[in-house]
């Protein structure tokens, strides 16, 4: 099981998801859970003729609040951490946004699996790119809560989007700790004739899987391009799973925010945690 994990609270956003998600999976593993929360500085100061003291003043009082609204963050943490008995820690960070992505990202890759929430891109928040970051510049596995997350973290059923990639292969193993505990295993496949590679089928992902002892079974389904994401939700919702693992960002995500992509569409619209490696 992971031993060390990493919750990143929000501050522009509800923290209540992420945290109940973070909390019930770091008693189920009996790991430590260390939590930080990232307040963020403008990056656009007013302009003064009071001269270099006066800028360093302002920027002093902007890191201050920002400090103000990651501690506001992190106390609701704490608070549910010490009520699950749970061996944890805190870090409040001020930071431009793009220093957070940064410190964010370096401090998890330190850690065996990082906990972050759903973006939602129709707010206005840089709390959404810095969930991305994570995924991108940690070099490990992100977990990401949906914001209607409730209740407590579980992976008893668990699907699999294969499509025998790199991406989806480490995925998977970065998964295993949730893998050998699940209850059954749905391995979810997307026009799979012609598309994945004969060594890196579905049937030999299931082989790989048989050590586990866990029922495991294959869905070949069939979507344009358009309609993988909700075919992908749509079998979830079907088979009552408690947890998606599957690659992030086969394209660039720039590529992705313009064109659409799988990835992008289910951090938009994803209604069940979803484990993503990159």
């Amino acid at each position: 099981m992971y031993k060390n994990l990493l919750v990143v609270i929000p501050t522009e956003r509800s923290p209540q998801p992420v945290i109940d998600g973070a909390t019930s999976l770091a008693a189920r593993c009996k790991a430590q859970l260390d939590a930080v929360s990232v307040g963020y500085e403008s990056s656009s100061m007013p302009m003064v003729a009071e001269g270099g003291a006066a800028v360093a003043a302002i920027f002093e009082a902007e890191r201050e609040k920002a400090l103000e609204r990651a501690n506001a963050a992190l106390s609701v943490f704490e608070a549910e951490a010490n009520r699950a008995g749970l061996t944890h820690s805190k870090r409040a960070i001020g930071a431009l946004p793009g220093e957070a992505a940064a410190i964010v990202g370096t401090v998890a890759r330190l850690y065996d699996l990082a906990i972050v929430s759903q973006p939602e891109f129709e707010r206005d928040t840089f709390d959404n790119s810095l969930a991305e970051e994570i995924m991108l510049q940690s070099a490990g596995p992100v977990l990401f809560v949906p914001y209607t997350f409730k209740g407590k973290f579980h992976a008893r059923r668990i699907g699999i989007c294969w499509d025998g990639s790199r991406l989806a292969a480490r995925a998977v193993r970065d998964a295993m700790p949730l893998l050998e505990q699940s209850e059954a295993i749905t391995i979810i496949t997307i026009n799979e004739a012609g598309n994945v590679p004969a060594d890196a089928s579905a049937q030999q992902l299931t082989r790989y899987l048989s050590r586990l002892g866990v029922p495991t079974k294959i869905d070949r389904l069939t979507a344009d391009k358009a309609n993988i994401q909700s075919t992908i939700l749509s079998l979830a919702a079907d088979e009552s799973l408690d947890l998606l693992v599957m690659g992030g960002f086969g394209h660039s995500r720039l590529r992705e925010t313009m064109f659409g992509g799988v990835t992008r569409e289910m951090l938009e619209s994803m209604t069940v945690p979803t484990l993503m490696s990159h």
